[in-house]
C-alpha cells in the first residue's frame, strides 16, 4: 500500500484575524455560507461577516443545529445550493467545521475553516466525525481534500474557556502516542495508505511543544492573554496534532473515546478531548507502558484539571455493562482500535478502563495530589 500525506492548502494564525480575513479568502470566491453556531455568531461570525460585506463579499448567515448528522448536513447543503455560493465559511469549532467539510464537498465550492477554539484537531483535517441526531458516534465521512483555508485568530481563542483549550492540548496529546501504534502495526493513516516519516515527525514535535508550553497556555487562556506559550499551543493542538493525527494515524485512544458515546448521562456532557484523555490513559494501560511512563502522562494532564479518574469522568457509578457497551464500541472493526500492534478484546478494554482509575487514584496517594 501507498504513503499518502494531506494537508491544507494554506494555514494562517495570528491576532485580530478577523479584520484580515478578507484578504486571505480571495482567491476562494465572493459569496460564502458562512456557518456557526448561535453562540459562536455572537462571539465572533457577526463581526466576520460585517468584515467580509464591507470589502464586497456577499453572505448567506446559517446557524448550525449542534449535532454533525446526515440530516445536519442535508439541511444545510440545500441553503447552499439555493444560494449559488462559491464556498462555506465555517466558523467555530469541533461538530459545526466538521459540518462545514461535508457540506462544502456536497457542493463542491471552497471550504475555509475560522477556527475559534484550540480544542480539538479536527480544523486541518479531510473528514469529518458523523453522530446521529442524538449524539452517539456513527461513522467518520472521508474526503478527497482537506480544507483550503484554515484561519487561528489567537485573541479570539485566547478569550474561549480554559478546559477548551485543555481539551485541545488532550486531543492533540494522543496524536504521537496512537501515530507511534499504528506506525508499529504498520495499520492506515486517514487517508486511506500507510503513515508517513513526515506524519510520526511532527507528531513528535507536537508532544513536544505541548509538554514544554502546555501547562503555560492553559494559565494564559484563565488570563485572557495571548503569550508566545499560547500561540506555541495553539498551533500544536491544530495544525501539528491535525497533520499528525491525519498522516500518522489513530488507534486506541480515539477509538475508546467513540466507545463513551454510546454511553448517555452526564458523561454526554464532557467534551471531545476529555474522554480522549481517558482513552489514552486506556491505551497506554493496554500497551503496558511503564510506571515512569504513566506518571509523566498522569502529572501533565492533572494539571491541566483533565478528567482521569472514573468518578471526573462521571463513571464512578457505571456498571459492568455499561463498561462492555463501551468496550464492545471500541473494538468494532470498522473504529481504529485496529491500529494497535496487538488484537485488542472488550475484556481487555474494560480491564484498562478500570485500571486508570487505580492507577491514577494511587498517583494522588503517592503524590499527595488532591
Amino acid at each position: 500500500m501507498d504513503k499518502v500525506f494531506g494537508s491544507p492548502s494554506r494555514y494562517v494564525q495570528g491576532k485580530d484575524l478577523v479584520s484580515r480575513t478578507s484578504e486571505y479568502i480571495k482567491p476562494y470566491g465572493t459569496k460564502f455560507l458562512v456557518l456557526a453556531d448561535e453562540t459562536v455568531q455572537e462571539i465572533v461570525a457577526n463581526d466576520l461577516i460585517v468584515e467580509l460585506e464591507n470589502d464586497d463579499y456577499k453572505t448567506e448567515k446559517v446557524t448550525f443545529g449542534g449535532e454533525c448528522s446526515f440530516k445536519e448536513i442535508e439541511r444545510i447543503t440545500k441553503i447552499g445550493k439555493e444560494n449559488d455560493i462559491d464556498g462555506v465559511l465555517g466558523v467555530g469549532t469541533g461538530k459545526a467545521i466538521d459540518t462545514a467539510k461535508a457540506v462544502a464537498i456536497e457542493l463542491d465550492v471552497s471550504l475555509i475553516i475560522f477556527n475559534t477554539l484550540a480544542s480539538s484537531d479536527a480544523p486541518t483535517s479531510a473528514l469529518s466525525v458523523i453522530y446521529t441526531e442524538d449524539g452517539e458516534f456513527e461513522t467518520y465521512q472521508f474526503y478527497n481534500k482537506n480544507p483550503d483555508m484554515v484561519l487561528n485568530d489567537t485573541r479570539v481563542i485566547s478569550q474561549g474557556p480554559p478546559h477548551m483549550m485543555a481539551s485541545g492540548i488532550s486531543d492533540a496529546l494522543a496524536t504521537l502516542i496512537e501515530a507511534t501504534a499504528t506506525h508499529k502495526a504498520y495499520g492506515e493513516n486517514m487517508h486511506g495508505g500507510k503513515g508517513t516519516i513526515a506524519g510520526l515527525a511532527i507528531a513528535e514535535k507536537c508532544e513536544q511543544i505541548l509538554f514544554d508550553h502546555g501547562v503555560q497556555a492553559y494559565e494564559a487562556n484563565k488570563e485572557k492573554v495571548v503569550t508566545p506559550a499560547l500561540e506555541a499551543v495553539v498551533e500544536a493542538n491544530t495544525l501539528l496534532s491535525g497533520l499528525g493525527f491525519e498522516n500518522g494515524g489513530i488507534a486506541g485512544a480515539h477509538a475508546i473515546h467513540n466507545g463513551f458515546t454510546a454511553l448517555h448521562g452526564e458523561i454526554h456532557n464532557m467534551t471531545h478531548g476529555q474522554k480522549v484523555a481517558y482513552g489514552i490513559m486506556t491505551q497506554l494501560i493496554l500497551e503496558n507502558r511503564s510506571e515512569e511512563e504513566l506518571e509523566r502522562y498522569i502529572d501533565f494532564m492533572l494539571k491541566l484539571d483533565l478528567p482521569i479518574t472514573m468518578k471526573d469522568l462521571h463513571l464512578d457509578e457505571a456498571s459492568d455493562e455499561d463498561l462492555r457497551k463501551v468496550a464492545e464500541a471500541a473494538v468494532k472493526p470498522e473504529d481504529t482500535m485496529t491500529n494497535m500492534p496487538f488484537d485488542v478484546t472488550a475484556d481487555d478494554v474494560v480491564q484498562a478502563i478500570k485500571a486508570v482509575d487505580v492507577y491514577v487514584k494511587s498517583f494522588k496517594q503517592k503524590y499527595n495530589v488532591s
